[in-house]
């Protein structure tokens, strides 16, 4: 097959700009990680805070908040459905187009879905048809996600030196945290400088309309790098080739089970400080919601450094330490904390910093947790079921499960929920001999 046909003619364009690249320095192969993590997690955490502060008045007006809210949720949890399938359709393309036509698509496709949530009409003006046009859009994201995996986290590894693979592992984390702080001070900004009914009319739509802006600036610099001549080579190597998911299944289907539920603590508790306790606030107190979403950017600033700290801890004392640490942490965190959202503007500071602080060390070395079980030819499909996987069950639908259960017992059913978790993740730990990222 000619480099022509593997790689697509517009990646091949861009390579010949790079012609003079030989290596890839980890620290550039950095830059477009978290550029292109920082887009992604971006679009989500806008859809996540629309669906507690937008979507019940303007989609689900027909029934009370907690229950639009519950509604918000369901479609919420409807990306990490549809995730896998885009990761099949998109394996596909990079097979036969190569990753810059991939990636074109996916993001093109994931900013296009977004933004078009801004031009919503509202249950009052079109009925149902509003909700299944939420539902449509929201599919559409899933399906994108699903193809803007480049393998970039996978090259960073393979060129981090290797006494600080913990240091470079937590890079493409960091994409979370600072996706959250823009989408949260944007809604800050306008949910606190307008009045309610300009804020629900047209305010809340700035933020979707950032997005498509956000995605091709992330394009171009994920481009950069896939394009490189260096990351062709790998390619033709079969050491990031995009194999077929079902040879994949077939031949590793041990190791992607083990990788979806080891960072399942993580990713229980990413949504039990991010996306649920917003509901709470919005639904069950009197606080107000924009000082809340100001504290919950605060908080991911405080995770963004516990990101990076994750990366000396692993580097000192191994990733399936720091993980085993964490899962136990998090279950003891899962018996008390919830309880603070009920105290007042000091308990949500309290809980906010105290889980994102935990969530920042655990999510900074979840990623790549069985990375390392993969030959280098299956570990990039590998890792991408794995992503989907472990998001579709580990975070999918928990903002949906905690409010659920939260607004039935309480407080302390979110807790257990989190409980669940971590000893699930203490499992998957227990019987995966190899989390070591020391063959990365």
């Amino acid at each position: 097959m000619s480099q022509a046909t593997a790689n697509g003619s517009f990646e091949r364009d861009i390579a010949v700009t790079n012609a003079d690249r030989h290596r890839l320095d980890p620290s550039e192969i950095a830059i477009g990680v978290i550029i292109g993590r920082t887009s992604e997690f971006f679009d989500f955490f806008v859809f996540a805070i629309a669906s507690v502060i937008v979507f019940p008045a303007r989609i689900f007006s027909f029934t009370d908040p907690v229950t639009g809210t519950l509604y918000s949720f369901a479609i919420f949890a409807l990306a990490f459905v549809a995730r896998p399938f885009g990761t099949w359709l998109f394996m596909t393309i990079d097979r036969r187009h190569g990753k810059g036509v991939k990636l074109t698509i996916a993001l093109f496709g994931l900013g296009t879905s977004t933004v078009a949530v801004a031009f919503l009409p509202t249950y009052d003006q079109i009925g149902m048809a509003a909700v299944w046009l939420l539902v449509a859009l929201r599919i559409g994201q899933g399906i994108s996600l699903g193809g803007t995996w480049d393998g970039l986290a996978s090259l960073l590894a393979m060129n981090a030196p290797e006494k600080h693979r913990g240091w470079w592992a937590m890079v493409p984390q960091l994409g979370a945290p600072f996706g959250l702080i823009v989408a949260s001070g944007l809604f800050a900004f306008f949910h606190g400088f307008l009045p309610k009914e300009q804020f629900l009319d047209f305010g809340w739509q700035f933020p979707f309309f950032c997005a498509f802006a956000i995605n091709v600036v992330a394009l171009f610099a994920r481009l950069r790098i896939v394009a490189t001549p260096e990351y062709v080579h790998q390619f033709q190597r079969r050491e990031l080739q995009a194999t077929r998911l079902r040879q994949t299944v077939r031949s590793y289907g041990r190791f992607i089970v083990i990788g979806a539920f080891t960072p399942l603590a993580s990713f229980a508790l990413f949504h039990m400080v991010t996306v649920y306790p917003l509901s709470w606030i919005a639904l069950f107190t009197d606080d107000n919601v924009t000082h809340f979403l100001i504290i919950e950017g605060f908080g991911a600033a405080v995770g963004a450094i516990a990101i990076i700290t994750s990366g000396f801890l692993a580097d000192k004392y191994g990733r399936r330490q720091v993980l085993w640490m964490c899962a136990v942490l998090i279950a003891i965190f899962s018996g008390f904390a919830p309880s603070m959202l009920d105290q007042g503007t000091a308990g949500e500071i309290i809980f906010m910093v105290t889980g994102f602080a935990l969530l920042g060390v655990t999510f900074g070395q979840c990623s790549g947790a069985v990375a390392s079980n993969f030959p280098r030819s299956y570990r990039y499909t590998g890792s991408a079921l794995v992503s989907d996987l472990a998001w579709l069950f580990g975070a999918g639908f928990a903002p949906f499960v905690a409010l659920f259960l939260s607004d039935l017992f309480g407080l302390i059913a979110a807790g257990a929920y989190l409980l669940s978790g971590a000893i699930c993740t203490l499992l998957a730990l227990r019987y995966n001999e190899r989390v070591e990222y020391s063959e990365e």
